[in-house]
């Protein structure tokens, strides 16, 4: 009984690895190859693959063939990487085709690798395990981190810590506050357009000038999520907060990034709200980031490339 419950236990614990093809025998085949070092789930189309991985149980790596009807894998990865429960999810293309030009594309859309038909049983098998455990380590190193492994500024888990400890110190020092909410406009067309590769590329870009632009060493910028980031500025006067929105503004729009599918201009923008507490205003935390969430929309709303500041 010790060994058949220690089996059931380590069932459990292996990466979950989804197999999506339209083709019974290729699916038979990569199934074969991989069970018994990972639990595998299958689709046999787009939309099945899609609503699996929108499931309760989290993917770890997803084979996806190129070549399907109605929507192809190209299709598939695009929605994958549009969603931010699925975008790190690793991708690798299964495919005949072996022109170049696919397998930049295919990359470029955020695919981690690309494996041609008819494949070669241990690269398969070497190809997933070495994703799988880049996939493992940096779900880790993420938890235990508190910076965003993307672009390498504070994460989410470092800002909700430091906003509270800021928020509160502001409310017993009586000092003035402020967080600005940070929106890079038409972002998704621009993954659309120029692919998931190049769009993580901007995203370190932008993470850097935002941080660059940060004068003042108390000040901070962390990634929100997505395309979202956000800034802590306290001890600051309301000038100071219209000063430092704009000039995050103005620094992104000059790092001139190309984007020709942009309803503003044709180079990647960010719209920014500015929720400013002065010293006697009393806003919960949970308040004060509600209104620069909201002022953000209205920035976007009303033109994009522009920041709104609001009062707490």
């Amino acid at each position: 009984m010790q060994n058949l419950n220690n089996n059931k236990s380590a069932q459990k614990t292996k990466p979950i690895l989804l197999i999506v093809d339209d083709m019974s025998i290729n699916i038979q085949m990569l199934s074969d190859l991989l069970k018994d070092d990972y639990k595998i789930k299958i689709a046999k189309n787009g939309q099945m693959a899609l609503d699996i991985v929108r499931g309760d149980e989290p993917i770890d790596l997803i084979l996806l063939d190129v070549i399907m009807p109605e929507m192809d894998g190209y299709e598939v990865c695009k929605a994958l990487k549009n969603d931010s429960k699925t975008h790190n999810i690793p991708v690798i293309f299964v495919t005949s085709n072996d022109s170049l030009e696919n397998e930049e594309y295919g990359l470029n859309l955020g695919a981690v690798d690309y494996i041609r038909k008819p494949f070669h049983p241990m690269i398969v098998k070497i190809r997933v395990r070495n994703h799988i455990n880049l996939k493992l380590k940096s779900d880790m190193l993420e938890e235990l981190s508190m910076l965003d492994g993307l672009t390498h500024i504070p994460n989410r888990r470092y800002f909700d810590e430091r906003y509270e400890e800021d928020y509160k110190e502001s409310m017993r020092e009586k000092k003035s506050f402020a967080v600005m909410m940070i929106d890079i406009d038409c972002f998704k067309l621009y993954n659309d357009n120029y692919g998931h590769g190049k769009g993580d590329d901007t995203l370190v870009r932008v993470a850097n000038i935002l941080k660059n632009n940060l004068k003042r060493p108390s000040d901070i910028v962390a990634r929100y999520g997505g395309e979202e980031f956000v800034v802590i500025a306290k001890d600051i006067s309301q000038e100071g907060a219209h000063k430092v929105a704009q000039r995050l503004v103005d620094a992104v729009a000059a790092l001139k990034i190309p984007h020709i599918y942009s309803k503003k201009g044709d180079v990647v923008t960010i719209s920014v709200g500015v929720a400013y507490r002065n010293n006697n205003d009393t806003p919960s935390k949970e308040q004060l980031l509600q209104k620069a969430d909201e002022a953000m929309y209205k920035a976007k709303n009303s033109g994009k490339n522009k920041y709104i500041l609001v009062e707490g």
